[in-house]
């Protein structure tokens, strides 16, 4: 696969905590110059980078991030304020508690509070894959199916594991066509990304893929 098909599937990614507005404006302009889906980032960061990119790029950002157990009423407030502030795109952690403790109608209740909030615009649910057993990702797969969110998303990336192909296998395999698949974390060769996308996902949350892009840019 060429790296300019896989580059329009990248939510081109910083996540960091201590990341500054100079290297929110360099990520933009990368995923300008590489035709990236998104990016996706803090969203203490979103307005500025909407006042920056203005129509040019998709700005997508993360809430409840990237524990998930804030209330839902505050998720809830969070996603409301990422699209006030321009985000375009948002992608939520469950609660993984409520799933811990089987309470499957909350974990429901829990994205259709950020579902409302943000109407018309990409919603994105992270399972956190990594925590879970194979039949919670499958009941979640259900849930999120259900919940009307374009997507379902295998990882944060903060937690204990990125996405594996057998779990992109999995989701793709138990949600119908209409929700689509997010891979992220781990995500650092072209291997890796040619793998998830074979798979089925058509969303990848990394940024070392446009790290490898400008690498053979300058090689070349």
């Amino acid at each position: 696969m060429d790296i300019k098909e896989i580059l329009e599937k990248c939510d081109h990614t910083l996540l960091r905590v201590d990341c500054r507005s100079e290297e929110i404006r360099e990520l933009c302009d990368q995923a300008m110059k590489y035709n990236c889906a998104s990016v996706c980032i803090p969203p203490c960061h979103v307005a500025g980078a909407k006042r920056y990119v203005g129509d040019r790029l998709k700005i997508c950002t993360v809430i409840g991030f990237p524990n998930g157990y804030m209330t839902s009423a505050a998720k809830a407030f969070e996603a409301a304020d990422a699209v006030r502030n321009g985000a375009d795109e948002i992608d939520m952690v469950i609660n993984l508690s409520m799933v811990k403790d089987g309470c499957w109608n909350e974990v429901a209740k829990d994205i259709a509070a950020v579902r409302s909030a943000t109407e018309g615009k990409l919603l994105k649910v992270i399972i956190e894959c990594c925590l879970l057993t194979e039949e919670e990702k499958v009941q979640l797969c259900r849930i999120v199916s259900d919940s009307g969110a374009e997507y379902i998303k295998t990882s944060t990336g903060f937690s204990k594991g990125g996405a594996t192909r057998e779990d992109v296998a999995l989701m793709r395999r138990n949600c119908p066509p209409r929700v689509k698949v997010k891979a992220a974390g781990g995500i650092s060769t072209l291997q890796d990304a040619e793998d998830f996308i074979a798979l089925g996902a058509e969303r990848l949350g990394t940024s070392r893929i446009v790290k490898l892009a400008i690498a053979q840019e300058q090689e070349g």
